[in-house]
């Protein structure tokens, strides 16, 4: 009857997300359709070759690393291996939270290093490419401070979840649907002050023209922004990249150095202008809210995994309460997460596309928001047209030709001047 009630719950959940998505994304942020995107329009043949090539040497990390971790984890979770691996590590601890925090490190580790290769494999790819200009020490930095990350978030749910698993057994999924609702909502808050500076330093946009003219913009368009910040991302990488991140007091919109150095002051201002429109819509709440239900769904699920007799017999433990059923509840988590993936990217692509049509809005501005639109495409080697499978698990903005062909089609719609073609144009190389 609990697993009844836990059923009942991850259905009625699911439900409402699948509501909740369908009413709250923007499925058509400009109205009427826009046609096929051409690459060929605007990128010249040398850019859409670099482009195929280096998204065709990238691909292969990327599958490999995939598969790889999804067979590490169902292997680990399904079989009695994992059991067996975090026997000697929960054995000689006496104190169920210790176990717990052994059996994380434990499989946080193994789990890194399984992708470890792949990821060093994608590393050098970046770094032939240009991509990449860190050093291979910081590199590993980085891989060292995530893992960090990574393991202090385990190590909180997994001694919150297994406190309630211990304090009751029939009713813990309702206990944990709440936690981790308040957890994800908590994250996204956090994240901006409490992680994002582990991996970058900030500091306020220099003064000048520039600074004036993108708070000026912010207050036109009734967006409460008191600082906009410029991250040190050029150590790390020539990508070029804004975001917004956080919500409430900790709101930011984060603008790359090297974005600043190397696109007008007209580019910068179209991009400042698309992170309005995600501060002025909430995306990073909403996003947040949903996600926090998908969590919430997504852990009535994981109580029918891990009270069932079959699986948990199959991953070698006796129950939930076992801290060697961590095994077992990573690979619930990873396959959900992977499932959900493609959903997200999909919401996510059209998100990203009302904060486009949110820019050509406020700047009025189709011709140089095309050639923004080039010039981070052929800069960041993004895949000019990608293929569904590739589109639906990397993909979480649309690729350059469709934003440029929005940016046409919204010339139409407003009656302006709409951008010509642009690959005859004189562009930043890549």
């Amino acid at each position: 009857m609990r697993d009844g009630a836990a059923a009942i719950a991850a259905v009625v959940l699911g439900i409402l997300l699948a509501i909740v998505i369908a009413v709250t994304t923007p499925w058509h942020p400009l109205p009427g359709g826009a046609g096929s995107p051409d690459p060929a329009l605007d990128f010249t043949p040398a850019q859409i070759a670099r482009s195929h090539a280096f998204n065709a040497a990238l691909n292969p990390p990327a599958y490999a690393g995939l598969a790889a971790g999804l067979a590490a984890v169902l292997v680990l979770g399904l079989t009695p291996l994992g059991a067996r691996l975090l026997r000697p590590v929960t054995r000689p601890l006496r104190r169920w939270p210790l176990q717990v925090i052994g059996a994380a490190v434990v499989l946080a580790a193994l789990t890194r290093l399984v992708g470890l290769p792949f990821d060093a494999w994608s590393e050098t790819v970046l770094r032939r490419y240009g991509l990449s200009t860190q050093s291979w020490g910081g590199w590993i930095l980085d891989q060292l401070t995530s893992l960090g990350v990574t393991l202090v978030v385990w190590v909180i749910v997994l001694l919150g979840l297994h406190l309630l698993i211990r304090r009751f057994p029939r009713r813990w999924w309702a206990g944990a649907v709440a936690g981790g609702f308040v957890l994800v909502v908590a994250l996204s808050f956090a994240y901006p002050v409490v992680v994002e500076p582990l991996f970058n330093s900030f500091r306020s946009m220099p003064a000048g023209p520039l600074r004036g003219d993108v708070l000026a913009m912010a207050r036109s368009d009734g967006v409460p922004v008191r600082d906009v910040l410029v991250a040190d991302a050029s150590k790390r990488t020539s990508t070029l990249n804004a975001y917004v991140s956080g919500f409430g007091s900790t709101r930011r919109i984060v603008i790359y150095d090297n974005l600043l150095r190397s696109e007008s002051p007209r580019e910068v201002e179209l991009i400042v202008a698309h992170e309005l429109g995600h501060a002025k819509r909430g995306d990073v709440l909403h996003g947040t809210l949903v996600g926090a239900l998908g969590v919430a769904a997504g852990v009535c699920l994981l109580h029918l995994v891990m009270t069932s007799p079959r699986l948990v017999r199959r991953a070698g433990v006796e129950s939930a309460a076992d801290p060697r059923s961590i095994a077992l509840l990573l690979a619930g988590v990873t396959v959900l997460v992977q499932v959900a993936a493609p959903v997200q990217n999909l919401v996510s692509r059209r998100i990203e596309a009302r904060a486009d049509v949110h820019s050509l809005d406020l700047t009025r501005d189709p011709e140089t928001f095309a050639e923004m639109q080039r010039s981070l495409s052929a800069r960041n080697l993004d895949e000019l047209s990608p293929n569904p499978i590739e589109y639906a698990l990397w993909n979480t903005h649309p690729a350059g030709p469709e934003r440029i062909l929005m940016g046409r089609e919204w010339a139409r719609l407003h009656h302006v001047q709409v951008p010509p073609p642009l690959a005859g144009r004189p562009a930043a190389s890549p």
